[in-house]
């Protein structure tokens, strides 16, 4: 996956490619490595599971930083968040998009979104784009007023830190192609892009099939700001695994189609999902509590497309 990354891309800045056609093949093949990193690397690493030595899960956990994004933010906004109050209204940054998508029965709903079902995978392509330019920023300033970031210098170091990691990956992806390619500065900003919504698409695409379907729940907080039930239960609850049989795909994606035993399991590394799925499945069994599956990818799709679309047209759904 880092070689796809990264071997289109110094192919593009040797200055040799005058073929756009080719120009565009090379940063889409390097997008399908960016979703490669993102899903099968820097997860697991982030999470401490790719590696028992954690140096190596620092180190790998970097490969975010190289595409742009940052590792210290993600495991705020992953690890934390995401992975203790999934599927949370406002605690789960996941399901907090801005006004025009409604991923929750809980948020308010707005007419235009009884397009979203159509235009979301428009702005899912584009969503890796607003991260390594905007989103992380936005996202340090609100973690640091949750407590965090430390504040003053403690603060400042970390965000030349994301600053220094944004420059070094956008110079090499995005401003030596602009000065080597004999292409005109806008065809390769438009290959950029291209990358980045093969990886978006991808990547979001892959994340919402877990949580944003029918069958998972979206629990509330009581009046004291307490989600009854148990943890382990909540991810069973709030979580969906898809596309169980398909080695490859799952090798692909980093094991994220067993997103019910990534997340009741974090600690562990992706490649051992498959095998302690059935004990999970049969656990879940035993103590009267859903192990919502897919079988295959395209119906898992059809269920987020119908997802989106129920949410663009009902206030409140009977959910479960």
């Amino acid at each position: 996956m880092l070689l796809t990354f990264i071997l289109p891309l110094i192919i593009v800045n040797t200055g040799m490619i005058e073929s756009t056609w080719l120009l565009f093949a090379l940063y889409i093949t390097s997008g399908f490595g960016m979703a490669g990193i993102g899903m099968g690397i820097m997860h697991d690493a982030i999470h401490n599971s790719y590696s028992k030595n954690q140096k190596v899960n620092q180190y790998l956990g970097y490969t975010l930083n190289l595409i742009g994004a940052n590792a210290a933010i993600w495991k705020i906004q992953h690890n934390v968040l995401h992975h203790t109050f999934t599927n949370i209204e406002e605690a789960d940054d996941d399901i907090n998009p801005p006004f025009f998508l409604r991923f929750t029965p809980h948020t308010k709903r707005y007419g235009i979104h009884r397009f979203q079902h159509i235009y979301s995978w428009f702005f899912y392509g584009l969503s890796t784009v607003s991260w390594v330019t905007a989103k992380d920023f936005v996202r340090m300033a609100k973690f640091k007023k949750m407590g965090f970031f430390n504040e003053g210098i403690a603060f400042s170091n970390e965000l030349l830190k994301v600053i220094a990691w944004k420059i070094a990956s956008f110079t090499f992806v995005l401003f030596l192609p602009m000065i080597m390619a004999p292409q005109a500065w806008w065809v390769v900003l438009l290959a950029f892009v291209s990358m980045h919504f093969v990886t978006g698409l991808m990547i979001t695409t892959i994340f919402q099939l877990a949580h944003i379907v029918p069958t998972t729940d979206y629990p509330l907080p009581n009046e004291k700001g307490i989600v009854e039930g148990d943890w382990a239960s909540h991810q069973l609850l709030t979580t969906s695994n898809f596309s169980p049989n398909s080695k490859l795909f799952s090798w692909f994606i980093g094991g994220l189609n067993y997103q019910i035993e990534h997340h009741l399991l974090p600690n562990i590394c992706h490649v051992h999902y498959r095998k302690i799925s059935h004990i999970v499945a049969q656990t879940a069994k035993e103590y009267g509590l859903p192990y919502h599956n897919k079988h295959n990818f395209i119906s898992a799709v059809g269920e987020h497309f119908k997802m989106l679309r129920q949410l663009g047209n009902t206030d409140q759904l009977n959910m479960g």
